[in-house]
């Protein structure tokens, strides 16, 4: 197991590494696709998936967050864990800026948020802006899934994690019309954390839960550019 299992560490400020953190890990360690590569990290939070790419051996690691707080904790566990990640305070688009990447990843905002849940609402996963993905999960998912194929080099992949509940095959349509071939390469059913719990109400009165579930399935989508 990577010792970033056990290294990295997010202040309350910042994402918290969660289900959705390990099997987006899990992901690309049993794809064995990293080692040599340049890898970008999207919506990095702590910094855990950046710093497991350079543990599994990429030649170079960028990691992209809007949150100060989320750079200097990314910042402090690359040091902490040995390894050297590039760490830029900016949107994940800012990525376009440099040459295409051979492995993009990312565990973007993807909860669905009802019209009723208060900004800046608090969770002990982190704060709402690291959770929240608008009323359809789809705020940075539409756009990132529409501009993957710009991200990639030729033969790059990228990997993203989401929930059932932010529709996957939107994301598996949009990026197949943008060029790549998408795959699902690792799932988990996992119990409704507190933010989901949160969202309940919203995510039955928007037909996207039944009254009767507790669970949500999370979903790893692979998808490379020929």
């Amino acid at each position: 197991m990577l010792s970033v299992y056990t290294s990295a560490i997010g202040s309350e400020s910042v994402y918290q590494p969660q289900h959705d953190s390990w099997l987006l890990i899990d992901a690309l360690e049993r794809c064995d696709v990293v080692s040599g590569r340049r890898v970008v990290d999207l919506c990095a939070g702590s910094g855990i998936v950046a710093i497991a790419a350079a543990e599994l051996g990429a030649s170079t690691v960028m990691a992209l967050d809007i949150s100060p707080t989320a750079v200097h904790c990314t910042q402090a566990n690359a040091l902490a864990a040995q390894v050297d990640v590039e760490v830029i305070l900016g949107s994940w688009s800012q990525a376009l800026e440099h040459e295409p990447f051979d492995i993009v990843v990312c565990n973007p905002p993807y909860v669905p948020v009802g019209p009723e849940t208060a900004p800046g609402t608090a969770s002990p996963t982190g704060p709402m802006a690291s959770w929240d993905g608008g009323p359809d999960g789809r705020r940075v998912l539409d756009p990132l899934c529409r501009t993957a194929g710009a991200l990639l080099a030729e033969g790059g992949s990228l990997f993203l994690v989401q929930s059932e509940f932010a529709d996957v095959d939107q994301s598996m349509a949009s990026l197949r019309a943008g060029g790549l071939n998408p795959k699902i390469c690792a799932t988990q059913l996992i119990p409704f954390g507190p933010v989901l719990h949160g969202q309940a109400r919203w995510l039955q009165d928007s037909g996207r839960l039944s009254s009767a579930r507790t669970e949500e399935q999370l979903v790893v989508i692979r998808a490379d550019k020929p």
